[in-house]
């Protein structure tokens, strides 16, 4: 399994109906902050924020999923 399957995994883990934007792989903290989260959709395009709406979704957590993969 790849590091970036491992990361989706993990996040639907924490939270199944979670939709986010990916650039590349997500091996740190500093990846997962520039996520693009999708907050709600407008005319059928997504609306993406840089603040992730879903507290139960954190690095700590997301990592700790990874790692038991």
């Amino acid at each position: 399994m790849t590091n970036l399957q491992k990361f989706w995994k993990a996040v639907l883990t924490l939270k199944s109906s979670a939709e986010l934007i990916v650039d590349g792989d997500v091996t740190s903290e500093s990846d997962f902050n520039n996520i693009k989260w999708v907050t709600g959709v407008n005319n059928d395009q997504a609306i993406l924020s840089n603040t992730n709406p879903h507290s139960e979704i954190t690095w700590t957590k997301v990592k700790e999923e990874m790692d038991k993969l």
